[in-house]
């Protein structure tokens, strides 16, 4: 029998565990100037994009599950950055909105990206875009397996 098909130099589910665990190392240090973890500043970078939106909206953006981003809105919401209400239409939807605080934390985010591709040495722009589409099929594939 040969297993290579089981060694982990042969998975591509093993170098995005890496790349993930990394990236968020990498990641810290920048956003903890910004009092945030990498999963919030994910949620701002949706907001930031689109504000004032449901909850369910923001889901989807994200694709963070329902519990967990519960659980960051509330600390998000403690620290200022998020206001949450009910929909004036559709009382049972919860609509995000972002605080002032929320808002400038915006331009204190903005050379985020910038340092982040900085200590991508070996991976210029093209590529890193390429990447992205690539990743962007994985997870369409992926999404219709579950």
């Amino acid at each position: 029998m040969n297993y290579d098909n089981l060694k982990l130099k042969n998975q591509i589910c093993h170098r995005l565990y890496m790349a993930s665990n990394a990236m968020t190392r990498v990641y810290r240090p920048m956003l903890a100037e910004l009092d945030l973890t990498y999963p919030q500043y994910v949620v701002l970078m949706a907001l930031w994009e689109k504000d004032s939106i449901p909850i369910q909206e923001l889901i989807e953006m994200t694709g963070i599950d329902a519990g967990s981003l519960s659980l960051m809105l509330t600390k998000l919401e403690k620290k200022k950055i998020i206001k949450i209400h009910k929909d004036k239409e559709d009382k049972r939807k919860r609509i995000i909105n972002l605080s002032e605080k929320g808002l400038s934390l915006k331009d204190k985010a903005l050379s985020v990206p910038q340092k982040m591709w900085s200590c991508l040495e070996s991976l210029d722009y093209e590529n890193g875009l390429k990447l992205i589409e690539l990743l962007d099929k994985m997870n369409c594939d992926l999404a219709k397996s579950e």
